[in-house]
């Protein structure tokens, strides 16, 4: 059986079709099933003449075949969806909703290039214009499947970035980024699909573009070496906009901007440093702001003479430390007697302050309070010292220099 055959068999499918919607009406009507069989013989026999014409018309089974493409698609993608939004609608999560609705375009599509297809075999055309009609079909269905894939990888990417504490590396700043090199991927393997579809070499093109990717690594040599290390600084998340961070080289200032070639910090001077990503990329970074949260610990470390009262100092530098404003009741300031230095008594004063900003204001208001309390209760900060005993000089020295009793200054 050629084309007539499957024309005759589309003929008997539509006519059982149209069968099966008439039977509960003749159900309702209450009808036995030899009023059934008159129906279906009277429903051949009316469209037994149209059976016959499509038998002989190619372009006609062809035509048919297509027109019926699109109402079987339509019903067949909405009785599939039914089923699946009957599935969906039972979780208690939106993304597969809004899965299955992206999800729909690109199988109705599918449904149709392949009646498409099998409608434009049945007419008399020639095998260059059907292939070329087939293959641009076939590479508009390719399209819509990278649209679909494109969508899909944006919902799921912003989907994880709400779930960042599972998955760091996708965050709400990093989503750009990873849904752009998302859809490159997507999009060169849509590109790849349609040079097969047209039967392309892809030899040549990939070797021109290798050729093009080391000219241009060469030339843009920095440029590159910037840009990945921009994109895994994005990644990565050493530090965020906003944070307080220590260079290697002693700089330290708030993170205004992070791009893919060049991190931007605003000093303490409110002079916006520039630094290309690939140099700081290799640095230690120490990021005052990390951790679970923006305190950060103070430390001072002050001596007093011997001899001084440690209860006295321990309770006045803590009462000071804790009638600082900026200073974390909690976690509490503590004092630690860390050492018998040669010429003081060593203590280290540590406190927690609520953000980096304030560093060097509660350092410089914590050292001025001390000292002035340490002043009004005669606490001695030493200095250092070193007490100097000559047992005695050869006596020609004594003579020659004339020397007989001399004090000496530190400076000489």
């Amino acid at each position: 059986m050629g084309a007539s055959g499957s024309a005759a068999r589309f003929g008997y499918v539509l006519i059982l079709a149209i069968g099966i919607s008439l039977v509960p009406l003749v159900g309702f009507a209450g009808a036995d099933s030899a009023s059934l069989n008159a129906v279906e013989q009277t429903l051949i026999s009316f469209l037994a003449p149209v059976i016959d014409v499509f038998s002989g018309n190619s372009w006609l089974q062809g035509g048919a075949a297509i027109a019926a493409t699109f109402t079987v698609a339509s019903l067949v993608t909405w009785l599939l969806f039914k089923v699946i939004r009957k599935i969906t609608t039972k979780t208690s999560v939106q993304l597969d909703d809004q899965i299955t609705l992206l999800a729909r375009p690109p199988v109705y599509y599918t449904f149709v290039v392949s009646g498409i297809t099998y409608g434009l075999s049945l007419m008399p055309l020639s095998a260059t214009i059907q292939l070329l009609t087939a293959r641009s079909i076939q590479s508009l269905g390719v399209i819509v499947w990278i649209l679909f894939f494109s969508r899909l990888a944006s919902l799921l990417l912003k989907r994880l970035a709400t779930l960042s504490h599972k998955y760091a590396f996708i965050e709400r700043r990093t989503v750009t980024l990873f849904d752009n090199a998302a859809k490159v991927v997507i999009i060169g393997i849509g590109v790849y699909l349609i040079f097969v579809i047209w039967k392309i070499d892809m030899t040549a093109w990939l070797a021109s573009a290798g050729i093009v990717g080391i000219a241009v690594g060469f030339a843009a040599k920095d440029t590159l070496s910037n840009l990945f290390a921009g994109i895994f600084i994005l990644a990565d998340a050493p530090y965020k906009v906003g944070d307080f961070i220590v260079l290697d080289s002693g700089g330290r200032g708030k993170v205004t901007h992070i791009g893919l070639r060049s991190t931007r910090i605003l000093s303490r001077d409110d002079v916006e440093v520039t630094i290309p990503n690939s140099i700081i990329g290799n640095s230690t970074i120490v990021n005052q702001s990390g951790g679970p949260s923006e305190k950060m610990r103070v430390r001072l470390t002050i001596g007093v003479a011997y001899g001084t009262d440690i209860d006295v100092v321990k309770e006045t530098m803590l009462r000071i430390a804790q009638a600082e404003p900026q200073v974390c009741t909690s976690p509490e300031p503590s004092l630690r007697f860390r050492v018998f230095a040669a010429s003081s008594l060593d203590f280290e004063l540590r406190c927690w302050i609520y953000h980096p900003q304030f560093c060097s204001r509660v350092i410089d208001a914590l050292n001025s309070e001390i000292y002035k309390e340490f002043e009004r209760l005669s606490i001695e900060i030493p200095y250092a010292k070193q007490d100097l005993y000559i047992r005695g000089l050869p006596e020609d020295f004594i003579k020659n220099s004339g020397a007989r009793e001399r004090t000496f200054s530190p400076r000489e």
